[in-house]
């Protein structure tokens, strides 16, 4: 079922680009003119984002046949969908719809590349995006992200605990910040906390946490903790995540270590957009 708050958003994406009207469109286009147009992706790639505006459209009483499903491969100048209706909508929301579709799209192609490697070596290794998403648009950066085949990791910061090395300077010790989080937060949240060296990660196992991450470690470094808690006998206590630093070039060396998750940032900060177009072929 469609959010309406996903609805809401949107809206307030067209009117942040209208503004208070389309000079053009409002002067060149009658109110009653209605048209047909061709969605086409220019670019090779994984689909996302196009039953969100699908279902856009359709409330603004267009009609909407999307050609392709979210999740879907696309090829070279491949027609994704067709739109009929008030030329004066499709021509004003046009800039707003084709840009998220991209930036979305771009996002998903990122993100299967990564989850198709771990796929192909038959891991089971969660390939997850970071909170390093655009203002405003975390949601539709993370929908992408699944739609790619990867995990949103948090959401939000109310989705779970995640202490970080600003939260242990201030509060001294990973022990003192997890026995607060223990006593004041409940505990259907999971509880993970960022280390940077072996000292940090004993004694976020002496601490009783859910998910330990291993940040800008090299694979080397990692090896040699995982190896260490193995030896301990308490390696299958925590997820282990592995996280900064991470890309295209030493992904496969990540991999290799053991991990349980590697999150990613480039996936959602650093995507190259697909490029998506819209063209009028028919007025009716």
């Amino acid at each position: 079922m469609f959010d309406n708050k996903i609805l809401e958003k949107l809206k307030l994406f067209v009117e942040e680009d209208i503004g208070y009207s389309d000079l053009t469109t409002d002067t060149l286009i009658n109110n009653d003119l209605k048209i047909q147009a061709e969605i086409t992706s220019q670019n090779p790639g994984i689909i996302a984002g196009l039953n969100l505006w699908k279902q856009f459209f359709i409330n603004c009483n267009c009609d909407f046949k999307a050609l392709v499903q979210d999740g879907d491969i696309v090829n070279n100048n491949q027609i994704i969908a067709e739109i009929q209706g008030s030329a004066n909508k499709i021509l004003k929301y046009e800039r707003t719809f084709l840009n998220l579709v991209s930036r979305m799209s771009g996002i998903a192609t990122e993100t299967n590349k990564y989850s198709t490697i771990v796929k192909n070596l038959n891991l089971h290794t969660i390939v997850a995006c970071t909170r390093k998403t655009a203002p405003g648009l975390n949601y539709f950066d993370k929908e992408a992200v699944r739609i790619g085949g990867g995990d949103t990791h948090r959401y939000r910061l109310d989705d779970a605990v995640l202490i970080k090395d600003n939260h242990i300077f201030i509060t001294n010790s990973i022990k003192q910040a997890v026995q607060e989080i223990k006593l004041n937060v409940s505990f259907t949240k999971k509880i993970e906390v960022e280390t940077k060296s072996y000292s940090e990660v004993i004694e976020a196992v002496n601490s009783d946490v859910d998910i330990i991450m291993l940040d800008n470690m090299n694979p080397n470094e990692i090896k040699k903790i995982l190896n260490t808690l193995k030896k301990k006998k308490v390696r299958n206590n925590f997820l282990i995540e592995a996280s900064g630093g991470i890309n295209k070039t030493n992904f496969l060396e990540y991999i290799k270590t053991g991990v349980d998750i590697i999150s990613i940032g480039d996936i959602t900060h650093s995507n190259h957009s697909l490029n998506i177009s819209l063209n009028v072929t028919k007025i009716l």
